[in-house]
């Protein structure tokens, strides 16, 4: 089965958490706090491996949580950093955030690696705490977090060029007669379900990657048909080979054909546009086709090249993948994400963002106030609430951040609960 889209969780590990601890040992004169750092939690890296070719060890592997940091230790011994959960995929993979659709990473060469969710660091022992005016502190926090998301994992193929076309035209009948690969080839639509690679070779030693992908049928862009699953993988080539069935047998005109499956392309990503685009009149050896080989070149022009091919007798091969060779050559690759021209140059991009609000404070059905935000929540989950002086410190944070203002602006008074994360207080005026 071939997989090119899936949903995933990942987790960077946690921080290991800071130790409260005194060192009194003898001949170690005034002694003091001790207590060490927790070790940095580990973080979740793709990295591409070349011999992977679908998504499908995701179908049962959907959560990934990488290894929580060491726990801070005593005579100021830091915890150890966990190591990084490396997660191979194969190339082509581009990792999307499902809540915000931004991509995080486009993996495309072997090696690369990226960070897509990052571990915590880890928590402060009681010895970072030590100031003149309070050299002996129990005092320290608790690891923070990891990075955790949902993202989506898409798979475009590396091909260089990419045949399209309606179902039963001839892709895969003319993918299998210039490589040595072999695609489901019958007389019935969408005989093709999955995107089949070959390595084609010219005759002067050239080759490039060809991929025959699933047909394309009116409206395939919103969903309509097989094609809409696998239009992705015409991103990453860089010239189309456009394949149209000259005999008509299916009872529909050339020239419509040619023109739907364009605006196929155009209405997906206008960019595909862009790609230098080889027009492959087959099915030349049936009856009619060479008239209808006629009325379509009136109809669209001297300015588009027409090869005219039988994929089953071989007839025209040569000249097209000489041509399709020509091509590769002269066009650059097109990248998902712009690269920089010259990355010896320091630029700084400005872009206006609105302010995100350090917390948010909702009122419950029951009267209780509930304070949310990411960063209210991990400096929660980095107190220690078992220790005085850590609840003390987390509340001079609070005074700090301006929430006991707002609470006080929302209505909060003396004895009413207010919320934060699944944990309730008394709000004391």
């Amino acid at each position: 089965m071939f997989v090119d889209q899936v949903k995933i969780y990942v987790k960077g590990g946690d921080g290991g958490d800071g130790m409260v601890a005194f060192r009194r040992e003898k001949y170690v004169p005034k002694g003091g706090p001790a207590g060490g750092d927790g070790g940095q939690g580990a973080s979740v890296i793709f990295e591409v491996e070349e011999g992977l070719r679908t998504l499908m060890d995701f179908r049962y592997q959907r959560h990934f949580k990488a290894p929580k940091g060491e726990n801070g230790m005593s005579k100021n011994q830091h915890g150890r950093g966990a190591q990084n959960m490396v997660v191979k995929v194969p190339p082509g993979t581009v990792v999307k955030d499902e809540k915000t659709g931004e991509v995080i990473a486009d993996l495309t060469e072997h090696g690369q690696r990226a960070t897509i969710a990052k571990g915590g660091r880890g928590g402060r022992g009681n010895s970072r705490f030590a100031t003149p005016a309070n050299p002996a502190p129990e005092l320290s926090e608790k690891g923070e977090p990891g990075q955790e998301r949902d993202v989506v994992m898409e798979l475009k193929l590396l091909a260089d060029v990419g045949l399209v076309g309606f179902p039963s035209v001839g892709k895969s009948t003319l993918l299998s007669v210039v490589s040595a690969a072999k695609p489901k080839i019958a007389e019935y639509h969408f005989t093709t379900i999955a995107p089949n690679l070959g390595m084609v070779e010219s005759e002067d030693g050239r080759s490039f990657v060809m991929a025959d992908l699933p047909g394309l049928i009116e409206g395939a862009h919103a969903g309509v048909g097989l094609g809409h699953q696998f239009l992705r993988h015409i991103e990453r080539t860089r010239v189309i080979v456009h394949v149209v069935d000259m005999s008509a047998i299916e009872g529909r005109a050339p020239y419509e054909d040619y023109i739907t499956i364009n605006n196929e392309l155009k209405e997906y990503n206008l960019r595909l546009t862009e790609r230098p685009q080889v027009v492959v009149a087959n099915k030349m050896d049936m009856p009619d086709a060479e008239e209808n080989l006629k009325a379509f070149k009136e109809k669209i022009g001297q300015d588009v090249k027409v090869f005219p091919i039988s994929a089953i007798s071989r007839q025209g091969l040569k000249d097209l993948v000489y041509t399709v060779a020509d091509l590769i050559e002269q066009t650059p690759e097109f990248p998902l994400q712009e690269a920089e021209a010259d990355e010896t140059i320091n630029r700084v991009l400005y872009k206006h963002e609105g302010v995100q609000e350090e917390f948010k404070i909702t009122r419950d059905p029951d009267g209780s106030f509930v304070i949310t935000g990411d960063s209210i929540e991990r400096l929660f989950k980095m107190t220690d609430f078992s220790r005085e002086e850590s609840i003390r410190r987390f509340a001079r944070q609070l005074r700090a951040m301006g929430i006991d203002d707002a609470l006080r602006d929302r209505g909060a008074e003396n004895g009413d609960t207010v919320k934060i994360v699944e944990f309730e207080f008394d709000f004391v005026d």
